[in-house]
């Protein structure tokens, strides 16, 4: 081995030491069989949102690493935006690709894996743009199935959410494991609660729920190899500048030592997940899961209500000065949140295929600020 390759093998992309941190651990990792992906192509989309980018660049780091010479394509409607995310990445096997999934997706030669990470996240956009949510999902889903099939991929993975289960009948509620007192909905991925397709909120749940059905019948009728992974809430280092969503307003309170300000009452509880832990989830997903059937990826460790991990930030962080304060409007559901429910979405079926979540919840926020403090150095 000459100096050269060593050296490349220790790379370092990010000026963000803990993005790097996590990009290492992800192509370190002994849970993916890493040499099913020597010398493959991998498409992504939604390659600059959180969990694409992520993806696009662990498999970078583990192709360095390992020489395994993998491809990484990354379909992004903003080719600057996509440079800006990934251009360090680009002299060692990722190549960016201009689309809109809304339009048939065309990819010149081989494609052997997929991840459509694509999709409408921010919760305002679910109720004032409605149409446009549930198009993205449905006609992008479709694209990326139809393109599967004409490349005859050895698998796809379509990345769903926790918020497919709806709102569950208080019947189903038991005990959890982590706290006898409380009581949650346990969601398995047979196990379903409400959704009403009238609110226009449900432009986001009922779209996923209609793509994962669409998934289901492409592996069925045209054995397209595809499965479905259902995210819980998972957040992490290098989340953009724009995220607005909850964990990242409460990180940057801290932070900015404001206080938490709730527009809720911070009863809904659900599990989160880490990022790193995320893509593991995702390619054990990819390369061990079953055909037309769905894996939850979610910390079941992490399960807290809203109200619960407020406070927990504000007790690990004294020096912040940061109180939790309450402003609930009248109408609470301009700022399309989920309806309030306690859900804690079970991960056995996928810890059986060898994974498992290892980081916590005051770890995935440390983590999060710290690499936040870098975006905020730096800007």
């Amino acid at each position: 081995m000459d100096d050269g390759a060593v050296f490349n093998r220790n790379k370092t992309w990010c000026r963000d030491s803990i993005l790097q941190a996590d990009l290492e651990r992800i192509a370190d990792s002994e849970l993916v069989d890493w040499e099913r992906l020597r010398g493959k192509r991998v498409l992504v989309t939604g390659a600059t949102g959180l969990i694409g980018s992520l993806l696009a660049r662990g498999l970078i780091c583990a192709s360095v690493k390992r020489s395994l010479a993998i491809r990484v394509t990354a379909l992004a409607r903003n080719p600057e935006k996509g440079k800006a995310v990934l251009g360090a990445f680009l002299e060692d096997g990722l190549e960016l690709a201009k689309g809109d999934i809304l339009s048939p997706v065309t990819v010149d030669g081989e494609v052997d894996f997929i991840f459509h990470c694509a999709s409408v996240t921010a919760s305002k956009d679910f109720v004032d743009r409605p149409v446009e949510t549930i198009q993205t999902t449905l006609k992008g889903t479709e694209h990326l199935l139809e393109l599967a099939r004409e490349k005859n991929v050895q698998s796809m993975v379509y990345l769903s959410s926790m918020e497919i289960y709806g709102t569950p009948d208080m019947q189903s509620y038991e005990k959890i494991p982590a706290d006898p007192v409380q009581t949650a909905a346990v969601m398995r991925e047979d196990t379903y609660g409400n959704i009403d397709p009238l609110k226009v909120r449900s432009s986001y749940s009922e779209g996923k729920r209609m793509a994962e059905g669409l998934c289901a019948a492409y592996a069925h009728e045209y054995g397209v190899p595809v499965k479905t992974a259902r995210l819980a809430q998972t957040f992490g280092a290098g989340i953009p500048n724009t995220e607005n969503r909850v964990f990242a307003q409460f990180a940057r309170s801290i932070l900015n030592g404001e206080d938490i300000v709730l527009h809720t009452d911070g009863s809904k509880a659900h599990c989160y997940c880490y990022t790193t832990d995320a893509v593991l989830g995702l390619l054990t997903v990819l390369l061990r899961g079953e055909n037309g059937q769905a894996y939850n990826i979610s910390n079941e460790e992490t399960y807290s209500t809203i109200r619960g991990m407020a406070e927990m930030l504000i007790l690990n962080h004294p020096l912040s000065g940061s109180r939790l304060v309450f402003d609930i409007p009248e109408d609470a559901g301009q700022y399309g949140y989920a309806p309030t429910s306690r859900m804690l979405i079970c991960s056995e079926k996928l810890r059986k295929l060898g994974w498992k979540a290892e980081v916590g919840l005051p770890e995935m926020f440390e983590r999060l600020m710290g690499s936040m403090q870098v975006t905020f150095e730096s800007g």
